[in-house]
């Protein structure tokens, strides 16, 4: 399974030949993004902001895409949704793994939630705070999870992402076991040993 950072939170997934796509940014709505143009046979989208919600940025191949992809319904702040609205996870299955797409969430995960997003193989995870949840509650939360690779995704480095977010090394600080790329892609096994995978940001 190969899993490909664009920028922010949008990451595609490549699996048994078939590519799926996950919260794709609208042209110039995150600082120092590039616009995106991208293929795939699916696309998702945690919620209705324009830097998540730009599925018209992805051409779809039209055939039917058989990667199996669970919903499970949060909140996009720590208020029951009453600041930004309803966040939607998103777990896909194939080659025997089960990864997980946290969009925009904004609060800890409890009960049931934890148990339903436990044993995953990849995590796709906001650390920025302000939109989402910040560096300290993304830890908590991937303690709690134990995933076997943690993505960090939605923070600021450089000239990319929004002003009022943290940098990634406010979340890379927290972290033993971190392995930097310079490279997008990440390749995604039943051997890739655990870590939290930091992607390069490639432009265009």
């Amino acid at each position: 399974m190969k899993l490909v950072w664009h920028g922010h939170s949008c990451f595609s997934v490549e699996t048994g030949g078939y590519t799926v796509v996950f919260d794709p940014y609208a042209d110039g709505s995150v600082p120092g993004c590039a616009p995106l143009r991208l293929t795939a046979d699916a696309v998702y989208c945690s919620h209705g902001h324009r830097d998540h919600n730009a599925a018209d940025r992805v051409t779809l191949s039209g055939r039917s895409c058989p990667v199996a992809v669970e919903t499970l319904s949060c909140y996009h702040d720590d208020k029951l949704g009453l600041l930004r609205g309803k966040n939607t996870i998103h777990i896909l299955s194939a080659e025997g793994m089960r990864i997980a797409h946290l969009g925009d969430i904004g609060h800890m995960l409890k009960g049931a939630a934890l148990q339903a997003l436990s044993g995953l193989d990849a995590l796709m995870i906001p650390v920025g705070g302000y939109f989402t949840i910040d560096a300290a509650t993304a830890k908590r939360l991937v303690n709690a999870l134990e995933p076997r690779v943690v993505l960090p995704m939605h923070y600021r480095l450089g000239e990319m992402g929004y002003d009022v977010i943290a940098e990634l090394s406010d979340y890379t600080a927290l972290c033993d076991n971190l392995r930097e790329y310079d490279t997008n892609a990440f390749e995604l096994t039943a051997e890739t040993p655990a870590q939290t995978a930091v992607l390069r940001y490639c432009h265009g």
